[in-house]
């Protein structure tokens, strides 16, 4: 089953982050659309102010399936092999779920104040199947 990932490409953290699962990943479960990248955003009806609450998950074989912000990063951390048990210990465990998602929030609405912005987009190694700006759905 495949996944887009939407990322912001401006963020040295959100790349750092995207390039991780790529070397993980190797394109198996996971394809990658930047938030930049509007022709293909709009494919999935999203819009750059609903990129501003966080990275978004889409289940590519049923696109109305979809996590954002803490909830994507979650969701990517459970289809991870053996990250089923660490999510499930993680969303168990008192207090640490809604912490986690405070942490989040306020990572995502300073990122470039904490961890810089990119001079140009990355482009990721495992783009969405995308043709002529038209993703495939």
């Amino acid at each position: 089953m495949t996944y887009y990932v939407i990322y912001d490409g401006n963020c040295n953290l959100c790349t750092t982050l995207v390039q991780l699962l790529e070397r993980l990943d190797k394109g198996d479960r996971f394809q990658y659309i930047p938030m930049q990248d509007q022709p293909a955003l709009s494919q999935f009806d999203i819009t750059p102010q609903a990129c501003e609450q966080g990275m978004i998950l889409i289940n590519a074989a049923a696109p109305e399936q979809r996590w954002q912000g803490s909830d994507a990063a979650e969701e990517i951390g459970r289809l991870l092999p053996l990250g089923d048990v660490f999510v499930s210990a993680y969303r168990a465990l008192p207090g640490v779920k809604w912490t986690g998602d405070r942490a989040y929030a306020q990572i995502r609405d300073n990122r470039y104040t904490l961890f810089g912005k990119r001079d140009r987009t990355y482009q990721p190694l495992y783009p969405a199947a995308c043709v002529s700006d038209r993703c495939r759905l």
